[in-house]
């Protein structure tokens, strides 16, 4: 997460730092409930948020993240037995719980807030960030690949729900959910078109491809340019909350990650090596990482062995059930020292965190990689899903629209041009599951296994 150093040693992440709202006061305006495609309220009583919430939970989009790589490929065996494997779903729904609570402390509308947290991986493709990395190289020329921009094309366009008829041709368009003004803007991370981040011109991160430039100006109307609303900021950090902590969780449960390993000074110092390379800004003294370590291993609850028993297991979970509440708290008491009392949101207000948390939050995250991600097994499966992606891409290229589903084959014979057929294409291949990706690659090449 992108931030400038703030009041109390802490990063604040982008977005307008004014006053807070009024104590009892909304920040949220009739704009903020405006959707793209009128429509009246199918049952009085909701409120416009609600019913976003209802819509990305009864998504088929959401559903399909339960077969989606969150660190390990969903349904794969294993000699360790786990009971219970995070999914990109779980993932989503863990996020959204730690999201929604943060939101409505801070004054924030608590259902805009889980919106926003069962969103953000909605534009995910099989393979986790490895099947990102080769569906951007397949659409390095018709304005790439990436996950946040995907979930916007979704939420906008692809997940049916809502049509509207073209003036200009009398065609049936999808306008996909059709959420409110403020839930797609609490849904946009990175609110820059590809190669447009304010600070970083070769950053891979962006959250809008150029078709969908009309629905993202809309959404962001009124918006600071490149500024994050406070709810996208609540709902980053309790995406980075979630993830870490869980990682951490599944890769001590799982056998990965043995806590006695990380009082070691060369250990250390390969966890600093991932931390700086990853998830800390460059030139971070390694000293501030291993004090954030040591604060953590120091609490009485931290976890210090784990031998699978039942007592083990209840005492990881109060971990990290303390470390999500250690976070969340941390947020909650250096922003309201900021800005007050008062209702928070939009972009009267920015996520203060301060910068030590960040650093514990940002070893979790270093902890797991280099424990669980970087296992020697784990290259030859990822080299093993870019291939599957990689030919699966090339099939589809070349026998399109055959291999299609119904919805993305009418796409592709009313594409333009060849870039928008191959845009269709990756549309395609983004949103299917890990195993309905090796299906469908089975499939059309005849490779099995």
């Amino acid at each position: 997460m992108d931030g400038t150093q703030g009041a109390h040693g802490a990063d604040r992440t982008h977005g307008a730092q004014g006053a807070p709202s009024g104590q009892g006061v909304s920040p949220y305006g009739s704009a903020d409930t405006e959707r793209f495609d009128t429509e009246e309220d199918k049952r009085p009583g909701r409120t416009a948020f609600q019913r976003d919430r209802a819509r990305v939970l009864h998504s088929a989009a959401l559903r399909r993240l339960a077969g989606k790589t969150q660190v390990v490929t969903p349904g794969t065996r294993s000699l360790v037995w786990d009971a219970s494997p995070r999914t990109r779903l779980t993932h989503s729904l863990e996020c959204a719980q730690v999201g929604r609570e943060l939101g409505a402390v801070l004054g924030c509308d608590p259902d805009l807030v889980e919106t926003a947290c069962l969103a953000h991986d909605l534009g995910h493709p099989p393979f986790g960030h490895n099947g990102e990395q080769a569906l951007n190289d397949f659409a390095s020329d018709c304005g790439g690949f990436e996950g946040n921009a995907q979930s916007l094309r979704l939420l906008t366009r692809l997940e049916p729900k809502r049509f509207v008829r073209d003036p200009r041709t009398g065609d049936l368009v999808s306008v996909g959910l059709n959420l409110t003004r403020a839930a797609l803007d609490a849904a946009t991370k990175y609110p820059w078109p590809r190669g447009g981040h304010p600070t970083d011109p070769h950053s891979a991160k962006f959250g809008v491809y150029a078709d969908d430039v009309p629905v993202f100006a809309w959404a962001r109307e009124g918006a600071p340019e490149d500024r994050t609303c406070f709810e996208a900021q609540v709902m980053d950090w309790s995406d980075d909350v979630a993830y870490s902590v869980h990682d951490f969780e599944d890769g001590l449960h799982a056998g990965h990650i043995d806590p006695n390993c990380l009082y070691a000074e060369p250990e250390r110092e390969e966890i600093w090596a991932v931390a700086i390379g990853r998830y800390v800004p460059a030139g971070t003294d390694p000293q501030e990482l291993s004090e954030a370590l040591d604060r953590l291993i120091d609490q009485d609850w931290w976890p210090h062995g784990y031998d699978g028993s039942a007592v083990a297991q209840a005492r990881l979970k109060d971990a990290t059930s303390q470390l999500i509440g250690r976070f969340c708290m941390a947020a909650e008491t250096a922003t309201r020292a900021v800005y007050g009392p008062g209702r928070l949101g939009r972009y009267g207000a920015a996520l203060v965190v301060p910068r030590a948390v960040r650093h514990e939050c940002a070893v979790l995250k270093a902890v797991a990689d280099r424990y669980v991600m970087q296992r020697a097994e784990q290259e030859a499966i990822r080299a093993d899903q870019r291939i599957v992606i990689a030919e699966l891409a090339a099939a589809l290229t070349a026998r399109a629209p055959e291999g299609l589903e119904p919805h993305f084959r009418a796409l592709f014979d009313r594409a333009p041009d060849d870039h928008a057929r191959k845009r269709v294409l990756v549309d395609q291949i983004a949103a299917l599951t890990d195993a309905s990706a090796r299906s469908l690659h089975a499939a059309l090449t005849a490779r099995r296994g």
